[in-house]
């Protein structure tokens, strides 16, 4: 059984001409899955899991007809081994796969009915989402448990989200059926990937794919460059690729909007993926997938949810220069803050040693204004920040992108949720001389969002990509930072 994997540029997946890892072996081995607590993550099965229902409702019965000689029958049950065959494998088959091989142990009669298809077929979908090739398998004399124990549990770190290192563009590859944090691949078949038409017939088809027109369509000369030098850098398929692992952010309860996975528009370099997450008082958008001006792994947005911005009226949104004038105020407010802090932060280590000397000697409480009004400073922000977090979302505001700002789609939604300030990432031409420079992030719905690029005049819109990944969760908020961290660094 080969290791299903699906490869996410910035358009669809292209089945056997994208690259693929085989896993060998894996049939030939007798082990059996041991007792490590790490498993993948359960998810749905969809319409597949739900058309093999009713079959192995069918074949429950069957077998529990089949063992149903071996257990008491006429009392109340005393024990586990006094239920029906048929109950014993609901139950066996509802606990995790590796804890059965201990529960086998038990006694002859678990043995045999751990012996049961039914019970691994469930483990292989809640545990790993196979749902389809199962029955085929059985067919030709492959058992469910041995997909599960000499497969899919075997070779289970290999599941979840990887990043290709492909120079600056990245990438997103799903493995769904060892160094563990990284694996190389490459294609010794190489032809397999050509088409009878050669590599013009390979850059129509890939261009269709990818942008859903024909290079004829697209009239901008440095646009068809970017296009061309792009094709030829990812398609080499002689190459062999690097992979990261990827973790999706965590989730918080405070959190503005689920973070999750988006497709960003990007002007010439079109369609790129982006991971949006929070941290506090910040929410980043990090490319996954880059071009040659900002690679994969930077961090092309970075919000300030503490510095919400309030749009002018349509009619004034339409002029370029006041909003320019409404954002350039927060920026500079923003860096008077920020020096400020700064400054304290000097005091506060110039006073450290006094205060160290001062240490055990007891300070009279002094009641007063000063106290109440400290008090209410205090308790004004949690207040604000409990009635955003619980209260109703905000209600939406008419939205308009004002004049002389390009935008690659025009069909991003006309009214807003909250605008906050924000700085985006730009650089030229082989990630040089970068600097963040001041936008506005527009918050539409759950599933878009936009950033205006004011010294670019560009807009970007974001929509959030919906696809289930399983085995994909950061296993904690530290292992999440410390990935982002990793990824920037490597395209530093």
């Amino acid at each position: 059984m080969a290791v299903c994997a699906r490869l996410c540029g910035v358009g669809p997946a292209r089945g056997c001409r994208r690259r693929g890892a085989q896993q060998k072996g894996a049939a030939g081995d007798s082990s059996e899955p041991d007792t490590d607590p790490e498993e993948g993550g359960g998810g749905g099965c969809g319409e597949a899991a739900a058309a093999a229902e009713d079959d192995d409702a069918a074949e429950e019965r069957i077998e529990g007809a089949a063992l149903a000689e071996s257990s008491p029958r006429g009392r109340a049950p005393l024990s586990l081994l006094d239920l029906p065959p048929e109950l014993l494998v609901q139950i066996f088959g509802s606990l995790p796969g590796t804890d059965l091989p201990n529960l086998a142990l038990v006694c002859s009669a678990f043995r045999r009915i751990l012996r049961t298809d039914t019970i691994w077929r469930r483990r292989c979908k809640e545990e790993y989402g196979v749902c389809e090739n199962l029955r085929k398998l059985e067919i030709t004399g492959v058992s469910c448990r041995d997909v599960y124990a000499k497969l899919l549990h075997r070779y289970r770190h290999i599941l979840g989200l990887w990043q290709p290192d492909i120079g600056p563009y990245g990438g997103l590859l799903n493995v769904v059926i060892v160094k563990k944090d990284e694996f190389s691949t490459k294609c010794n078949q190489t032809d397999h990937h050509r088409m009878s038409g050669g590599r013009q017939e390979e850059f129509r088809t890939w261009l269709r794919e990818e942008w859903g027109r024909t290079l004829e369509d697209i009239f901008h000369e440095h646009m068809q460059e970017l296009i061309l030098m792009k094709f030829i850098y990812t398609s080499q398929y002689d190459n062999c690729l690097t992979y990261r692992r990827i973790y999706l952010p965590p989730r918080s309860a405070i959190d503005l909007i689920k973070p999750g996975l988006f497709k960003g528009t990007y002007g010439s370099h079109g369609l790129e993926i982006v991971m949006l997450s929070f941290h506090g008082k910040k929410a980043k958008g990090t490319k996954i997938t880059g071009d040659p001006n900002i690679p994969a792994g930077q961090q092309t947005v970075e919000i300030d949810l503490a510095h919400p911005i309030q749009l002018p009226d349509i009619e004034n949104l339409s002029n370029f220069s006041e909003l320019s004038r409404i954002v350039l105020e927060v920026q500079e407010q923003v860096r008077r803050e920020q020096q400020q802090q700064e400054e304290e932060g000097g005091r506060e280590k110039e006073h450290q040693p006094q205060a160290q000397e001062e240490e055990g000697e007891e300070e009279q409480p002094q009641p007063g204004p000063s106290q109440q009004e400290a008090g209410r400073g205090a308790e004004g922000p949690a207040t604000e920040e409990g009635a955003t977090a619980q209260g109703s979302p905000p209600a939406a505001c008419p939205f308009v992108l004002p004049g002389g700002i390009a935008s690659r789609n025009e069909d991003y939604p006309r009214t807003c949720r909250a605008c906050f300030y924000g700085t985006g990432l730009i650089a030229g031409h082989g990630f040089t001389s970068p600097e963040r420079t001041p936008g506005v992030f527009v918050l539409f719905d759950d599933d878009r969002f936009g950033f205006i690029w004011l010294e670019l005049q560009s807009f970007s819109l974001y929509s959030r990509i919906k696809d289930s990944f399983q085995n994909a969760d950061a296993p904690s908020q530290e292992a999440f930072d410390e990935m982002l961290k990793n990824i920037q660094l490597l395209t530093s």
